[in-house]
C-alpha cells in the first residue's frame, strides 16, 4: 500500500462548502462511489443534483470504485438507485481490473484453480468468462481471489482459518478491494484490504488492484484527457494517497469512512490530517456543488 507521498502544494487543507468554488480550476472531477456518491444502499441527497451541475459546468464525470465487481455490474446497480450513464462519463472498478488482471498473464502463471475469498452472489461476476474452476479449500487451490467477506456482519477473526491455510501453501491472493473497512447505512463493514493486510502479516503474497494504485487513475485521466483533475473520496489511504501518487489533485469527503476520526478532533481537519504524510488540497462535508 502507499502510506507515504508528500503531495506538492500549500500543506493547509482548504474547507469548501461546495466543489463549484474550485470548479472553474478543472477539467474534470474524478469520483469515489461508496462514501462520496452513495452510502451502499442509496445515492446521498446531493448527488444527482451535483452531478447534473457538473454537466452543465462542462465538467467532465468518472466514477472510479473499489468494488470488487466488473463495471457493467457496478453500472446497472448506479442506474437502478437513480445514477443512469447519463450522468457520468465513465467508471472504473477495482473488479474490472482485477478481472482483466486474470484474464490477462496471472492464470498463466498462477494457474486455474481459485479458491474464492467473498461472496459468490455479489462478487461472481469477476470469474465469469474465465477459464477457472472455483474449488471449495484452500488446499484444493493455485491461488486466491479476495473480494471481501461472505457476510456483511463477519469480522475479521472468523477468516483467520482460511488465510492460514492459504498462507502455509503459500498461495498467492488477489485483493480485488484494497479498502479495509466501508459504512453500509450506518453499519461498519470489514472490506478485503483488510483480509489482505492479514495474509501479509503471515507472510502470504498479495497481488492488490484498484485504488491508491496508479493504473485505474490513468485510466480515468485518459478518458478526462486532462491532468487538470479533482479526486473526491472519503479514504485517505486509498482516494487521496493514490490522487497524490497520480499527480492530481483531491478533496476529502469528511463525512465518509473517517468521520469518527475527524469528529474526536472535534472536526479540526488540520488537526486529523498531522498523522499522514500526505494531504488532500480540499475539505468537504459532502458531494455538493
Amino acid at each position: 500500500m502507499i502510506t507515504s507521498i508528500s503531495a506538492a502544494h500549500d500543506p493547509v487543507t482548504k474547507t469548501l462548502s461546495g466543489l463549484s468554488q474550485v470548479a472553474d480550476g478543472y477539467d474534470g472531477f474524478i469520483l469515489d462511489l461508496w462514501g462520496v456518491v452513495h452510502d451502499g444502499v442509496d445515492p446521498f441527497p446531493d448527488t444527482i443534483p451535483t452531478l447534473r451541475a457538473f454537466e452543465k459546468a462542462g465538467k467532465k464525470v468518472w466514477l472510479l470504485s473499489n468494488a470488487p465487481r466488473r463495471a457493467h455490474v457496478i453500472a446497472q446497480k448506479l442506474d437502478e438507485m437513480g445514477v443512469t450513464p447519463a450522468l457520468y462519463d465513465g467508471l472504473v472498478t477495482s473488479g474490472e481490473a482485477s478481472w482483466h488482471a486474470l484474464h490477462g498473464a496471472l492464470l498463466e502463471q498462477w494457474g486455474r484453480s481459485c479458491y474464492h475469498l467473498g461472496s459468490p452472489l455479489r462478487d461472481g461476476s469477476l470469474y465469469d468468462g474465465l477459464d477457472i474452476g472455483i474449488v471449495d479449500s484452500p488446499e484444493k487451490a493455485d491461488f486466491i481471489l479476495n473480494t471481501g467477506v461472505d457476510s456483511f456482519s463477519d469480522d475479521l477473526d472468523m477468516y483467520t482459518p482460511v488465510l492460514k491455510a492459504g498462507a502455509s501453501k503459500g498461495l498467492p491472493m488477489l485483493c480485488a478491494n484494497p479498502d479495509k473497512i466501508v459504512h453500509v447505512k450506518d453499519q461498519l463493514v470489514v472490506c478485503a484490504g483488510a483480509l489482505a493486510e492479514t495474509y501479509e502479516a503471515m507472510r502470504g503474497q498479495v497481488v492488490y488492484y484498484g485504488k491508491p494504485y496508479p493504473e485505474v487513475y490513468n485510466t480515468c485521466i485518459k478518458g478526462i484527457g486532462s491532468k487538470r483533475v479533482l479526486a473526491v473520496g472519503d479514504g485517505m489511504m486509498t482516494d487521496i494517497a493514490g490522487a497524490a501518487g497520480a499527480g492530481i489533485h483531491s478533496a476529502l469527503v469528511t463525512s465518509g469512512i473517517h468521520r469518527d476520526a475527524i469528529a474526536a478532533t472535534d472536526g479540526d481537519i488540520q488537526s486529523f490530517l498531522t498523522s499522514y504524510l500526505y494531504r488532500p488540497h480540499y475539505a468537504i462535508d459532502r458531494l455538493v456543488w
